[in-house]
């Protein structure tokens, strides 16, 4: 095996190819379903499939022009799809806007620290884990409802310029912990268009019930195998990356790795080409071999 192959392999899975590039909002949805979780736009040094690749239909640099054909299908295809709960869009992997299907969801929120209850956040702040502005954000939109960005601010006494940095950090803080999420836009604010967010167990409520069953170490398993599935080989040190938000310790990762190396489900193994030795599944070896 050497990396040309990967790579050839990658670009067919991450539909960055003429012939499976993505052409209808449908054809997008199929797409997330079928790698499970991706990117929005591709993330420096950091091996995902996006959704702006996949419409592109090959690696190209996001340009600036909002007129592009790519970023016009981009953008509107996920604002479009925000009320439709066809997916989850939100600030998770990397703190960067990420898609997951409804399938992962529940791996992905069986890691998070929530357990089911809309004041599950209040155990998170008494011990540290989520910050001041977090939940007056979070509890802004308990009380009142889906809020939009410009009356979110409001509601949250964050209004001033000088807040904005925080809201913005304590906004990704409870997208990347799975407690609110974007699900519409409207036009509000000095441009005219502004997320709207709801709490996640609301506008996901069978989400939490899915995910009770799973266990964290089944949850870990589950998402480095698709995630292996879709980059086809790669070494520790990115799982570790790509994965980092969710909080892993080396341990943690290091027994979801050998696990799937004992149920023989991946290999490690040496790519012509590539530094480290890298993570392999067993089902591409075998068709290969």
């Amino acid at each position: 095996m050497d990396r040309d192959l990967v790579h050839h392999l990658r670009d067919d899975n991450y539909r960055r190819t003429p012939a499976r590039r993505l052409h209808t909002v449908e054809e997008a949805r199929g797409f997330v379903d079928e790698v499970g979780f991706c990117h929005f736009w591709p993330i420096k040094g950091i091996e995902t499939p996006n959704l702006f690749h996949a419409i592109a239909g090959r690696v190209r640099p996001v340009p600036m022009e909002h007129g592009d054909p790519d970023i016009s299908k981009c953008w509107g295809w996920k604002d479009d799809s925000l009320d439709k709960r066809w997916w989850y869009y939100g600030k998770l992997l990397r703190r960067r806007a990420t898609l997951v299907s409804l399938e992962m969801l529940p791996y992905f929120y069986a890691l998070s620290e929530n357990y089911g209850s809309l004041d599950d956040y209040l155990q998170e702040y008494e011990d540290g884990l989520m910050t001041a502005e977090a939940k007056a954000i979070y509890e802004a939109i308990l009380e009142n409802g889906p809020l939009d960005t410009v009356r979110l601010r409001r509601e949250a006494r964050m209004s001033a310029e000088s807040a904005k940095s925080r809201f913005d950090r304590a906004l990704v803080e409870l997208q990347v912990g799975l407690k609110v999420v974007p699900t519409g836009v409207t036009e509000a604010g000095a441009w005219n268009y502004a997320f709207t967010y709801e709490l996640f167990q609301r506008w996901f409520p069978d989400i939490p019930e899915q995910a009770r069953g799973i266990k964290r170490s089944e949850a870990r398993r589950v998402l480095v195998q698709r995630y292996l599935d879709n980059v086809v080989a790669i070494d520790r040190k990115m799982i570790a990356k790509v994965f980092h938000v969710l909080k892993w310790t080396s341990r943690e990762l290091d027994r979801t790795i050998a696990a799937l190396l004992e149920e023989g489900a991946i290999q490690e193994v040496q790519v012509e080409g590539a530094k480290q030795l890298q993570l392999v599944p067993t089902a591409f070896l075998n068709c290969t071999g």
